[in-house]
């Protein structure tokens, strides 16, 4: 199986860029080829494509199996396992962000949450402790709005990303708008100083 230039080019690149986002080189390499390709591929048609071990394709189907990022299935009148990648680009995205929640945000607000409990004895304690509140409260904001986001159905999320520049111009004109109720006409800015 000889890969095209186009996609030889993207396949290597994901392989680079798969140190970056916590997977290795071949893991990458595989998943890029899975998501380019027309049909599902065997395992022996993913070691030919990329000249790695069946072994490391092994591996490396497994990673990818354990993020959710590929399916398994059998065609028929072939005892081979065929892997694909989800059609749905944001599906695909959505998993991943999940994934990455599971296995680096949750640690961590699990951890912040258990030592938050902790009584501080003494200040430098409890000035940690205000930083480390800061974070989590912090973290819990976001990760309430990813909740959110996860919600939305494609074309939504589509037109909130399209928004873009839009939100911050909306809050801009927002914090402008006189605040009623006050003796004076302040805007909200000016209210909240």
């Amino acid at each position: 199986m000889e890969l095209p230039p186009l996609i030889q080019a993207f396949v290597l690149h994901f392989g680079e860029m798969g140190g970056r986002w916590g997977v290795n080189r071949t893991v990458g390499q595989i998943y890029a080829l899975l998501f380019v390709s027309d049909r599902p591929l065997n395992a022996e048609e993913i070691s030919v494509a990329l000249g790695i071990s069946r072994s490391n394709v092994s591996m490396g189907l497994k990673e990818l199996e354990s993020w959710r990022l590929i399916r398994k299935r059998h065609l028929p009148g072939d005892r081979r396992e065929y892997i694909e990648a989800p059609d749905d680009i944001w599906q695909i995205v959505r998993t991943l962000a999940e994934e990455r929640r599971k296995r680096e945000i949750d640690p961590t607000l699990t951890l912040l949450r258990d030592i938050l409990m902790e009584p501080a004895g003494s200040a430098e304690e409890r000035h940690a402790q205000a930083r480390m509140r800061e974070m989590h409260d912090l973290i819990e904001l976001l990760t309430g709005w990813a909740d959110d986001v996860q919600k939305l159905d494609n074309e939504s999320l589509m037109r909130l990303l399209a928004l873009g520049a839009g939100v911050s111009k909306i809050l801009d004109f927002k914090n402008k708008i006189p605040v009623f109720g006050a003796k004076d006409r302040r805007t909200a800015d000016e209210a909240g100083s």
